[in-house]
């Protein structure tokens, strides 16, 4: 029997599995809020019509297709505009019908407007939000809506870190996390609070979700890991200062708001590769390492027949002498 024909066909099915899921970190964004959104209207009661959800799809997409057709630019940019529609179905919420389409082409347009140096400046759903509860009555952000429900949290940060390591920004929502969750700590214990305050904040779905799907959005976020860290820690801080010293709502959302125009500042102090949806000529690293394990399995069984067939070789043709 040959040494192809021992070896265990599981870590090659593996390998092709691996390699059938998506490269774009933002296909599983969009089942993931896709299916926290449909979770959240069936039963969670989110307040936002079907109806909404489908006018600020449609207007997205078709703001995304005018900016596309306007500037000759190739046909992409689908996924992320879908993103965006999702963002902005999950945070925004509004008295009526034609504030999510206005809101949804605002933000999408934000994307070809405000550029630096070839780069968008905002989160389209940030920038959106924002421009919705400052500018438009009736509207608002309905952050408790997820509750503090801890399997939930769980479930956020296991898809959360799925969709960032994908995107190779695994690195930004986790420091804003610690520095927030750490400054929340400290107010804990200077104040004498129960740890409940504290638990509270892990298992806010909010937070969650802004930490894993908002800014560690790879577009808007500096390049260079340190300044990655340096941003996260601000956001961190501001947001903790709206909300613990000037006691305002939406603290995430304004904070990483008003801190963003601070990226293009640190992408120029502290320079480094700016990141594109593309999807890689190279096999994912776990794939890359079943096949190198399999390789050598089989090559350690390989190894005696090839053993046995030179020691027959030099018995039955011994070498001539020099």
């Amino acid at each position: 029997m040959t040494a192809a024909a021992r070896a265990s066909p599981w870590p090659k099915s593996r390998t092709r599995w691996l390699d059938r899921l998506p490269r774009d970190a933002r296909v599983f964004q969009i089942v993931f809020l896709a299916a926290l959104l449909t979770t959240g209207v069936l039963l969670r009661d989110f307040s936002v019509q079907p109806l909404q959800i489908v006018l600020t799809f449609a207007a997205g997409l078709a703001t995304q297709a005018f900016w596309l057709e306007r500037l000759g630019l190739q046909r992409k940019g689908v996924l992320s505009a879908i993103v965006t529609c999702c963002g902005l179905s999950l945070l925004l919420r509004s008295d009526t019908l034609w504030v999510h389409p206005l809101i949804a082409t605002v933000a999408m347009s934000s994307k070809f407007v405000l550029r630096v140096r070839g780069k968008h400046v905002y989160n389209p759903a940030n920038l959106g939000v924002i421009a919705a509860i400052t500018m438009l009555p009736g509207t608002w952000v309905s952050p408790g809506q997820w509750g503090s429900d801890l399997a939930l949290a769980v479930w956020l940060i296991a898809l959360g870190s799925i969709v960032t390591g994908r995107a190779q920004r695994l690195d930004i929502g986790w420091i804003f996390l610690g520095a927030y969750l750490g400054i929340v700590a400290l107010r804990v214990l200077l104040l004498g609070q129960s740890w409940a305050v504290w638990w509270h904040q892990l298992g806010s779905g909010a937070l969650l979700l802004f930490a894993f799907f908002m800014i560690s959005d790879p577009m808007t976020i500096p390049n260079r890991p340190g300044a990655r860290i340096a941003y996260a820690i601000a956001v961190a801080l501001g947001a903790a200062a709206w909300q613990y010293v000037l006691f305002k709502p939406n603290a995430l959302i304004w904070a990483l708001f008003l801190l963003t125009p601070a990226v293009p500042l640190l992408d120029r102090v502290w320079p480094g590769k700016r990141f594109a949806w593309r999807r890689s000529t190279r096999r994912p690293r776990a794939c890359d390492a079943w096949r190198t394990l399999s390789r050598a399995a089989a090559a350690d069984r390989a190894a005696p027949d090839r053993n046995a067939k030179a020691s027959w070789s030099t018995l039955r043709d011994p070498p001539s002498s020099p």
